[in-house]
């Protein structure tokens, strides 16, 4: 892995889910079968039909939930406390990457289209809470998700973050096209970040931990 110069980051913006975590471990298809099961019951929709309905949502929207919210008037928090009420087990605290993210200089931000709730439980589970000043959760977006402009600006204010020394790690390249207009340093995170070829992508990483402990940091000699 090629050591890449992130010594002007000052803050570190990271997503949640298959981001701080590899998607490889499938947790995520514990909540989208989640999803489907409440579409399914909700709307009395075949699996199939209501599990079709649910990607488009997220393909048109940012996510399910702001689909259903916008055409169905579907409750977000009942939604949101359904479909992440799944077991850890498949989630793995790792070492490696607690170490590297607790060697990053400045601030350390967590920005999801997760719930708090969500983030938290996924957080404490993976040791990592105690390294993150704050988390910035669908609800905090008043529910209008990534990759929404207006989001990200909210999200900068509230946090009074500086663009230019943010960097921002995601596993969805269409997040990360609003952080590279603003600004921001971006990190696409996954097995499928090595593909991309988008030219607001400025680094890709299959392993985020191995990333950040060979990156060149502020004020660090390595």
């Amino acid at each position: 892995m090629s050591r890449v110069d992130l010594a002007h980051v000052e803050t570190w913006l990271f997503d949640l889910d298959n981001t701080l975590y590899p998607a490889e471990c499938e947790f995520m298809a514990l909540i989208e079968g989640r999803m489907t099961d409440f579409m399914e019951r909700t709307k009395g929709l075949p699996r199939a039909e209501a599990r079709a309905i649910q990607t488009r949502y997220y393909l048109e929207h940012g996510t399910t939930l702001a689909g259903l919210m916008a055409h169905h008037g579907i409750h977000p928090k009942a939604f949101l406390d359904e479909v992440h009420d799944v077991s850890m087990d498949r989630l793995t605290p790792d070492p490696a990457l607690q170490a590297a993210v607790a060697a990053l200089p400045g601030r350390r931000l967590v920005f999801t289209n997760g719930s708090m709730g969500h983030a938290e439980r996924v957080l404490n589970h993976l040791g990592l809470a105690h390294l993150m000043e704050d988390v910035f959760a669908i609800e905090t977006a008043d529910y209008l998700p990534k990759p929404a402009m207006a989001t990200f600006e909210k999200m900068v204010t509230r946090h009074a973050l500086s663009s230019p020394v943010t960097a921002f790690f995601e596993d969805s390249e269409k997040n990360l096209a609003p952080a590279a207009q603003l600004g921001m340093t971006t990190v696409l995170v996954g097995a499928h970040a090595a593909a991309s070829t988008a030219d607001f992508v400025h680094h890709r990483t299959h392993d985020l931990a191995g990333f950040l402990t060979s990156a060149r940091l502020k004020d660090i000699v390595r």
